[in-house]
C-alpha cells in the first residue's frame, strides 16, 4: 500500500459521522431511496416509505451520470428542491451525488451527504472541491479501482481539512456477467484492517438483480459492513433509472426487519 497519511487506521480512533439522528460508523446505518428523483410525486412518496420502514438517510440523485448521453440525466435544481421537501417533510437526511466540481457549494446548500459516483472517484478536482466543502462525503468505488487508490482518494478529501469520509462498496468489474458488477464482499474487513473510516455497501449497483439485494445484505452485515445503501422506488415498473434493481416499499419492509435482526444478533443482543 501507499502511504496513507490520514486514513490510516492507526493516525486515529474509528471514525463516527453524525448525519441527523444517524451515526455512521456507530451502528448499522440504512440509506435508502430511488436512484433518480423523477417528480415531487415519486420523492415524497418513495421518502415516506422508506422513512416508515426504518432508514436513517434518503438517497435520490438530482444529477444522473450515464454510459449514454441520451438516457435521462436527472432533473438538477428542480430535483434537489424535491429531496430538500422530503427531508423537510420526513426528517431524514438526504444523501445525492454531485459530479462538477463547478456544482459544490450549491448543491451542497440542499443536501446532507454529497456522494461521489464511481465514475468520478479519480476527479481529483472535484475530490478537492468537495474536501473544501465541510459536507460529509459518501465515496463510492471506482469500478476499475484497487483499495489502494480507492484509500488515496479519500486522502484528497480529508487533506483538504475535511474528516467526514464514508466508503462505499459497490462492486467492481470483472469477466461475470450474470451481475452488473462483482461486489467485493472481502473489501470490507480489508477496509476495517486498513482504515479507520467507515464503510458502507451497496448491493443495488452492486448486483443489478432484486433476488440478490437482500442475501448481500445480509452478507454485507456478517462482514462488518457500517451500513447498506439500497434503492427503493414506489413504482418500480414506472423507474426511469434502474427500476430492474429497486426495491419496492413492501420488499424494502422486510428487508430492514432481517438487516436489523441479523445485527442485533451479531452483536449479541438477539
Amino acid at each position: 500500500m501507499n502511504a496513507l497519511k490520514l486514513t490510516a487506521k492507526t493516525t486515529r480512533p474509528p471514525t463516527v459521522i453524525q448525519v441527523g439522528h444517524a451515526r455512521i460508523g456507530e451502528g448499522f446505518t440504512i440509506i435508502a431511496g430511488p436512484c433518480s428523483v423523477e417528480s415531487e410525486e415519486q420523492t415524497l412518496q418513495t421518502a415516506r416509505a422508506v422513512k416508515a420502514a426504518g432508514a436513517d438517510l434518503l438517497r435520490g440523485g438530482a444529477f444522473k451520470p450515464r454510459t449514454s448521453p441520451y438516457a435521462f440525466q436527472g432533473l438538477g435544481l428542480e430535483g434537489l428542491k424535491f429531496l430538500e421537501k422530503a427531508r423537510a417533510e420526513t426528517g431524514l437526511p438526504v444523501v445525492t451525488e454531485v459530479i462538477d466540481p463547478r456544482d459544490v457549494s450549491w448543491v451542497a446548500e440542499y443536501v446532507d451527504v454529497l456522494q461521489i459516483g464511481a465514475r468520478n472517484m479519480q476527479n481529483f478536482s472535484l475530490l478537492k472541491e468537495v474536501g473544501k466543502s465541510g459536507k460529509p462525503i459518501l465515496l463510492k468505488r471506482g469500478m476499475y479501482s484497487t483499495l489502494d487508490e480507492w484509500l488515496l482518494c479519500a486522502e484528497y478529501i480529508l487533506s483538504e481539512g475535511n474528516p467526514h469520509v464514508i466508503l462505499c462498496e459497490r462492486g467492481i468489474r470483472s469477466f461475470e456477467k450474470y451481475t452488473r458488477n462483482t461486489l467485493d464482499l472481502s473489501a470490507v474487513p480489508s477496509l476495517k484492517e486498513l482504515t479507520h473510516l467507515p464503510v458502507v455497501v451497496d448491493p443495488s449497483h452492486a448486483t443489478g438483480r432484486l433476488s440478490l439485494i437482500k442475501p448481500m445484505s445480509l452478507a454485507a452485515v456478517a462482514a462488518g459492513a457500517d451500513g447498506i445503501m439500497v434503492e427503493v422506488h414506489h413504482k418500480p415498473c414506472e423507474a426511469m433509472c434502474d427500476g430492474d434493481q429497486s426495491l419496492t416499499p413492501e420488499a424494502f419492509v422486510e428487508l430492514v426487519g432481517e438487516v436489523r435482526r441479523l445485527r442485533a444478533f451479531l452483536d449479541g443482543k438477539g
